[in-house]
C-alpha cells in the first residue's frame, strides 16, 4: 500500500470552511510539524500570524512585547478586521481582553473577587438547583436538543446569580446578542443584522446600569456601577466590562458543554466510567477542556515594532493569535494527545489561556462543567448522540468551537 504524502501547507493557511470547523486538529498537527508560526487567512480576509505549538503558545501568552489594545493594530489589519463599527467599538471594546497594564491590572482587580474558588464553591449548591430545574423541563424520554433545552440556558442563569443580574432583566436577555462576537465583515450581507444586535445589546446594558444605580447593592454589577460613579472607570469601560461579562461569561460555557459531551459520545467507554464514578469528574473536566476547548483561538495580540517571533519576522501591528486547541494537542507536551484520557495527570492545558490574561472566570467555568455534566449523566441514563457525527452543525465562529444543536437520545429522565 502506498502512503500518500501530506499536501504542503499553503501561505497563508485558510482557517475556514465546514471541514475545518468540524475537525481542525489534522490541520493543526500539520502546522505544528512544520513550525510554530504560520501566516493564516480568516473568512473576513484578515491575515494573521498563528502560534501552534505548546511551548511557543505558552511563551507567547506570557510575552510582554505582545499587547492586546486595538490601537496597536496597523492599517492593514484594521482594513479587514471585522471589528465593531463606531461608535460601538469605542463604547463596548475597551474591556479586559483589549487592555494592557496598568489599565488591565486595575480593571481586572474590580472583577476577580466575584469569581474566587471559595465564592464559587459556596454558590455550587445553587448551581445544582439551576441544572436540575432545566433537566426537569426536558422530555421524559428522548429525543431532545441539549443546546436548546440545557446548555444555552444553564451558564447564563449561573452568571446572573454570580454577578447580581436581577431576574426580570435576566429573563429579557436575548441569546442572539451573543453573536456580536462572531466577526461579520463590513461588506457582509449580514452586517445590518449584526449592527441591530449591537444596538439591542447596548440598550440592554444601559438598562442594567440604570437599574443597578437605583438599586445598588454589594454584588459585582453594583460595585462596577459604583466604581464608575466614583471615577474609577469611564462609562465606556463600565459598559465594556458588562458586555464582556454577559457574552464571554455565557457562550463559551454553552459551547464547552457541547464539545465535552461530543467527546464523551465519541468515547462511550469513558462516558460509562464517568457516569459510574462521579469522583472522576474534576480530573475529567480538565481532560475534556484540553481535548477540545471552546476557546479554540485567542483574540488579537500586536507587536508595537517589527519583531522576531520564533524565527519569523512579524511586522508591527500585524495580528498574532495563539491556537489554544493546537497547543493542547501537542505530543511534545501531552503523550498520545488525541486520546481522551480521563486519568491524565498532570494536565497543564491552556484552555483558559495563561499569563495576565488568564480567564478570570476559570473557577466558575470549571464548576459549571462539573455540575452540568454530572447532572446530565446521572439523570439521563442511556444518554447518546441522536444523529451521525457528520451531521453535527458546528458554529462557524472564528475563535470558538461548539455546535448550534446537540440532538440526543436517552432512556428516561430520572
Amino acid at each position: 500500500m502506498t502512503v500518500q504524502e501530506p499536501q504542503p501547507l499553503t501561505d497563508p493557511v485558510p482557517l475556514m470552511g465546514c471541514p475545518y470547523k468540524a475537525d481542525p486538529y489534522p490541520l493543526y498537527e500539520r502546522m505544528r510539524d512544520a513550525g510554530p508560526v504560520h501566516r493564516v487567512l480568516f473568512p473576513s480576509g484578515v491575515r494573521a500570524w498563528l502560534v501552534t505549538g505548546y511551548d511557543a503558545a505558552h511563551a507567547a501568552l506570557n510575552d510582554d512585547r505582545l499587547g492586546k489594545n486595538h490601537d496597536r493594530g496597523n492599517d492593514g489589519w484594521r482594513e479587514r478586521a471585522s471589528i465593531m463599527p463606531e461608535p460601538q467599538h469605542s463604547q463596548l471594546q475597551v474591556h479586559l481582553l483589549h487592555q494592557d497594564p496598568p489599565k488591565h491590572t486595575h480593571m481586572r482587580r474590580l472583577v476577580t473577587d466575584a469569581f474566587t474558588p471559595r465564592r464559587v464553591e459556596a454558590l455550587t449548591p445553587r448551581f445544582q438547583e439551576l441544572a436540575d430545574a432545566l433537566v426537569d423541563a426536558l422530555p421524559e424520554h428522548g429525543p431532545a436538543d441539549l443546546v436548546a433545552g440545557f446548555a444555552a440556558h444553564f451558564p447564563f442563569r449561573v452568571l446572573a446569580e454570580v454577578i447580581g443580574l436581577p431576574g426580570k432583566l435576566a429573563a429579557r436577555f436575548d441569546r442572539d446578542w451573543g453573536k456580536v462576537v462572531q466577526p461579520v465583515g463590513p461588506t457582509d450581507p449580514g452586517r445590518p443584522r449584526y449592527e441591530a444586535r449591537l444596538h439591542g445589546l447596548q440598550s440592554y446594558i444601559a438598562e442594567v446600569v440604570a437599574h443597578k444605580r437605583e438599586h445598588g447593592d454589594g454584588d459585582l454589577l453594583g460595585r462596577l456601577v459604583a466604581a464608575r460613579d466614583q471615577g474609577e472607570l469611564s462609562q465606556e469601560e463600565l459598559d465594556s466590562i458588562i458586555f464582556q461579562l454577559l457574552v464571554a461569561g455565557q457562550e463559551p460555557v454553552t459551547n464547552q458543554i457541547t464539545t465535552a459531551l461530543i467527546a464523551l459520545f465519541r468515547h462511550p467507554e469513558q462516558l460509562a466510567r464517568l457516569r459510574d464514578d462521579p469522583a472522576l469528574m474534576p480530573r475529567a473536566v480538565e481532560e475534556l477542556l484540553r481535548h477540545d476547548g471552546a476557546f479554540e483561538l485567542t483574540t488579537w495580540r500586536f507587536f508595537d515594532r517589527d519583531s522576531d517571533l520564533y524565527g519569523t519576522e512579524v511586522p508591527a501591528g500585524d495580528s498574532v493569535i495563539v491556537s489554544l486547541c493546537a497547543a493542547n494537542r501537542d505530543p511534545r507536551r501531552f503523550p498520545d494527545p488525541d486520546t481522551l484520557d480521563l486519568d491524565r495527570s498532570p494536565n497543564p492545558h491552556l484552555a483558559f489561556g495563561h499569563g495576565i490574561h488568564f480567564c478570570p472566570g476559570a473557577a466558575l467555568a470549571r464548576a459549571e462543567l462539573r455540575v452540568a455534566l454530572g447532572t446530565l449523566l446521572a439523570r439521563l441514563p442511556g444518554l447518546h448522540l441522536a444523529v451521525g457525527d457528520e451531521d453535527l452543525d458546528w458554529i462557524p465562529a472564528v475563535l470558538g468551537r461548539g455546535t448550534h444543536r446537540l440532538p440526543v437520545g436517552y432512556d428516561r429522565r430520572l
